[in-house]
């Protein structure tokens, strides 16, 4: 079916996302489930970018090239940073579906090999890194009031009201909470 045909309602939402090379900014085609219904959808596993504006990791103020429309693998992205929480989706999809019990927010960092990620997760219940990582259909996990850092550039860093991190690019997560304390 194509978008000429469709019965849903598109929106281009603004997004920055970051691959193991690229920092693209542009826009995502999304319908009312927001950017995490699209990333998560395992149906289609490629993604589009609409006037997408590409720069290195490493020179990330530098315009390398300007597309139309660009393409790429959702399973190659790393990150999907969005300027608000809304366009993630609705709070019931972004947060797993409808839950009787308090939801919990965890200050984590998270690592993969490009990339550091400082933000709050918001689970239903106790954090259970088995199930986060390994159980249920996302691919894509939300991280609130996220900042990206990469490893080796510590000048490409961007700050998100909403991201969305690639769960099979992740090394390790950490709870902020579990930090140790220096010794005096």
């Amino acid at each position: 079916m194509t978008m000429d045909t469709s019965p849903r309602t598109y929106r281009f939402l603004p997004s920055t996302i970051l691959t193991s090379g690229y920092l693209t900014v542009g826009k995502i085609m999304v319908t009312s489930t927001g950017v995490m219904a699209m990333m998560n959808d395992s149906t289609h596993s490629a993604m589009e970018v609409h006037d997408a504006r590409l720069a290195r990791l490493h020179m990330p103020t530098k315009l390398v090239d300007h597309f139309e429309m660009t393409r790429m693998m959702k399973m190659h992205v790393y990150a999907v940073c969005m300027n608000r929480r809304e366009d993630l989706g609705p709070q019931a999809l972004v947060r797993g579906g409808y839950t009787t019990t308090s939801i919990v927010e965890y200050p984590v960092r998270l690592t993969t090999q490009m990339f550091e990620i400082e933000g709050v997760m918001e689970l239903s219940g106790r954090f259970d890194f088995t199930t986060l990582m390994t159980e249920g259909t996302r691919e894509f996990i939300p991280i609130f009031n996220a900042t990206l850092t990469a490893i080796l550039i510590p000048n490409l860093r961007v700050e998100s009201a909403g991201m969305l991190v690639n769960r099979r690019q992740i090394d390790l997560v950490a709870l902020l909470n579990q930090r140790v304390k220096p010794e005096s």
